[in-house]
């Protein structure tokens, strides 16, 4: 028991990536739907930040949160679907919010984070590119 508790080797790695893909995911999709939702709301609100115009900044916006959360939950090419996210968070954090305070900006930065640990770990062995490429072997893993 003693081990189990102050052990250093993981308990489950691939349960644990599961978990987070699911918590952050959701919280995607969660963001995503509000965002489609009120979209006559904002679209016309949404500012311009990397020269593409707004509604279209806000179009891929919903895309990154909506349908790449749907992908990061599902384990379906999740590194390739976790950059948008990532990319999102990027200009979140560094352009829209780069003259708010930290306080202001902390749940971008923690979503920030969250998308380079779930690309770095991939989508793990609970994940549909676990089952639609198991025939792949990695000479890496």
């Amino acid at each position: 028991m003693k081990n189990f508790i102050a052990g250093q080797r993981p308990l489950n790695t691939d349960f644990a990536i599961l978990l987070l893909r699911l918590l952050f995911g959701i919280l995607f999709i969660w963001h995503g739907y509000q965002k489609i939702d009120a979209y006559n709301q904002y679209v016309g609100m949404f500012p311009d930040l990397i020269g593409i115009g707004g509604k279209l900044s806000f179009q891929l916006v919903i895309f990154a949160e909506f349908g790449c959360g749907i992908l990061v939950t599902l384990g379906l090419l999740t590194r390739l679907s976790v950059i948008p996210i990532l990319f999102t968070m990027c200009i979140a954090y560094f352009v829209a919010h780069k003259a708010d305070g930290f306080e202001k900006k902390e749940l971008v930065f923690v979503f920030l984070v969250l998308s380079v640990i779930i690309f770095i770990f991939g989508s793990g062995k609970y994940s549909l590119d676990a089952i639609l490429f198991k025939n792949k072997t990695n000479k890496y893993a």
